[in-house]
């Protein structure tokens, strides 16, 4: 929770970094369930091995009848209290689900939080995962404040007067520590870069779960009221620092570049000539890639940047021009050729880095063509203000979309759909409008663009216009309209004469105002 809020507040969240620590959170968190199953009988020396084989072998059972019967047994009662349609009792049996199935862990002899963590994951790949954690946020949150509250007022202030020199010493111990292996891990796993870096920083408190197993060694007698109170203590300062620490990545990344010897930029399937006059796209995720192999059917040379080493080693496998490396470090622009590129893709969806490659574009002095994605409005302000304006919003284009979709499917005439997109647009964009003049002039240019844009229509067989040719009825003289091209089948005839013979077969393309067109197609009843 504490590194979840700590991300999203300093913007990071979504980056490949996150994701990682994401992740190792995660593999922390299960491997608590060890922990909890363990440590209930180290306080029993005498028992030896044999009682911890039998709590493990306990534990063991337990997990293979949830996989075996929870994830077949709470679907099949979570589907049957959803019959009832009811969300006060669909809530209920959310949380009798978990305290119930704690209960009986409790029973059993390990823990009742090892019960309640093993029934939530088991509910939470069920089909009604989403549904139940809907419902149970609110409860959820509750609970995080109440469990965070709880801990800060367990701490003991004269404890910690008196033992603050331990306290310290084992915060940086834990930190150093923490900080170092996950560093290596990531290394390990084939991160470079700031990945190593952002982790040790980013991962170097003791985690939430660190109360619930040491509590569960206290109430055993494994663990002393002082370690207990240590423990809680260090962990609450090491939580308290994590803002603080994490913001150390970049300006620490920053001097190690200056200080140390840079890393070898990796590069795959890149062309012996110099490139120029190509694409550089920063950022090989779904729609970077979909760019990508778009382009390559189109015959446009490009290079992709990604960070994310397994992302790169599926471009590599496509055949795609690749470096692994940050897209906003200037050594990286520099092996991709930005200089000599025509465009630069920014298909990352992070806000902080891509301010980082604008940045690094500003500090090279390049002026440079660029198109950028965003899902904010704010950052789509920042960015007009320092002179990008080519800026995609995925989400609002996609539900843009699916409603322009909808309406076509409802008959609504397709210069109104265009007439309605462009006010949507108008309003969504309507700060960037005020804040700069040039997005003005390219709002206008795109408005004369789509004035160009030519519209199809298919020719019936009960149209005049069947069987006649374009001199005939003086289409451009009566309508307005030209008529740029008809699809025949397999057949596309571009420009067409006036003696071109029309059939009730053809498809027939026109440019002119909206209301030439509209006279257009009442006039020859065309659709």
């Amino acid at each position: 929770m504490v590194i979840l809020k700590t991300l999203m507040s300093q913007g990071r969240l979504g980056t490949l970094s996150s994701r990682v620590m994401i992740g190792m959170l995660i593999v922390q968190d299960l491997a608590v369930i060890p922990m909890m199953i363990i440590l209930p009988r180290v306080s029993d020396p005498a028992s030896g091995f044999s009682m911890i084989a039998i709590a493990v072998s306990k534990g063991i059972l337990f997990l293979a009848m949830m996989i075996v019967l929870g994830a077949r047994l709470l679907p099949w009662i979570m589907r049957r209290v959803a019959l009832w349609n009811s969300q006060e009792l669909f809530l209920i049996a959310v949380t009798a689900t978990g305290l119930g199935i704690g209960y009986v862990t409790y029973l059993i002899g390990l823990s009742f939080a090892f019960g309640a963590f093993v029934a939530g994951m088991t509910l939470g790949q069920s089909d009604y995962g989403h549904k139940a954690l809907s419902d149970i946020t609110p409860l959820r949150d509750l609970f995080g404040l109440l469990f965070f509250v709880s801990v800060g007022m367990l701490l003991d202030p004269r404890f910690l007067q008196t033992h603050i020199d331990s306290i310290l010493l084992l915060v940086a111990a834990v930190g150093i520590g923490k900080g170092l292996i996950f560093a290596a891990v990531a290394r390990i796993f084939g991160y470079r870069n700031i990945i190593p870096l952002a982790l040790g920083l980013g991962l170097f408190q003791i985690g939430e779960f660190s109360f619930v197993v040491a509590h569960t060694g206290l109430a055993s007698g494994a663990v002393t009221p002082e370690i207990y109170a240590l423990v809680l203590s260090t962990a609450i300062f090491s939580m308290i620092l994590t803002p603080l620490v994490s913001t150390m990545t970049a300006p620490l990344y920053s001097l190690r570049k200056r200080w140390f010897k840079k890393e070898p930029i990796m590069t795959m399937n890149l062309p012996e000539e110099d490139m120029q006059g190509h694409i550089v796209i920063a950022g090989g995720g779904r729609m970077g890639l979909y760019a990508a192999r778009v382009l390559k059917s189109l015959g446009f040379a490009f290079i992709v940047i990604e960070l994310d080493y397994n992302r790169m080693e599926t471009i590599k496998d496509e055949d795609f021009a690749v470096i692994y490396g940050d897209a906003g470090q200037p050594e990286v622009l520099e092996a991709a050729g930005i200089r000599k590129a025509a465009l630069l893709l920014i298909t990352v969806p992070a806000e902080i880095v891509t301010n980082s490659i604008v940045d690094c574009l500003q500090r090279l002095s390049l002026s440079l063509k660029v198109v950028v994605r965003t899902s904010d409005m704010e950052q789509m302000k920042n960015l007009s203000k320092r002179g990008i304006y080519e800026i995609v919003q995925p989400e609002f284009e996609a539900g843009l979309e699916m409603t322009r979709q909808a309406l076509l499917h409802l008959n609504v005439p397709a210069m109104d759909i265009d007439r309605f997109t462009d006010a949507v647009r108008q309003e969504r964009y309507a700060s960037l409008f005020d804040a700069s003049a040039g997005y003005r002039t390219i709002d206008k240019l795109r408005q004369a663009r789509r004035l160009l844009d030519v519209l199809w229509f298919e020719l019936a067989g009960d149209s005049s216009l069947a069987g006649t040719t374009i001199e005939e009825h003086a289409i451009r003289t009566s309508t307005g309209v030209s008529i740029v091209g008809i699809l025949r089948k397999e057949s596309f005839h571009p420009n067409p004469h006036a003696d071109f013979l029309f059939a009730a077969v053809d498809f027939i393309a026109v440019i002119g105002a909206t209301g030439q067109i509209e006279k257009f197609k009442e006039t020859f009843n065309l659709k």
